[in-house]
């Protein structure tokens, strides 16, 4: 009898659990594509009232996924129709591999670009020491200071 339990109790699981992986994939499926109606958002996403774009992709990616059309001939099937805007994420082929690259690439010399400025700054040594006015000048010029100088703390 315990066996029979288990048998019903592991069928209701599996029962149970089909619908959530249909979800699941639909929801993947609805992510992985921009909605067309300009929002800029998934159609999973997209929060436009009877949206002209993404309710009609919704039902169409439901009845692809009930005809066992997988995620990828699905995303197949809609960047023939729309082209590459149509998906969420650039793929990772031809041109679009920049898109993935640039962003690592722009910090990458980013960085090392600092390490290079600081390494220079750091290594200078002792900073260059101000040159230091001659001993010797003129000893009426500098009579002449002391009297200005003089003549301005009185004045103060």
């Amino acid at each position: 009898m315990t066996t029979r339990a288990a048998a019903l109790v592991l069928a209701a699981l599996l029962v149970a659990a089909a619908p959530a992986r249909a979800a699941e994939s639909q929801q993947a499926v609805e992510e992985a594509l921009t909605c067309q109606c300009g929002c800029g958002l998934t159609v999973h996403s997209c929060n436009h009232l009877q949206c002209p774009s993404g309710e009609p992709m919704k039902k169409e990616i439901a009845e692809r996924l009930a005809r066992g059309e997988t995620k990828d001939q699905i995303l197949a099937a809609f960047r023939q129709r729309f082209g590459e805007k149509v998906l969420s994420a650039p793929t990772f082929s031809g041109f679009n591999w920049l898109a993935w690259v640039t962003p690592f690439a722009a910090v990458l010399a980013a960085v090392g670009v600092l390490s290079v400025i600081l390494g220079r700054r750091g290594r200078g040594g002792e900073p260059p020491v101000p040159p230091s006015a001659p001993a010797t000048g003129d000893p009426a010029l500098r009579a002449k200071l002391a009297k200005e100088l003089a003549d301005m703390d009185e004045d103060a």
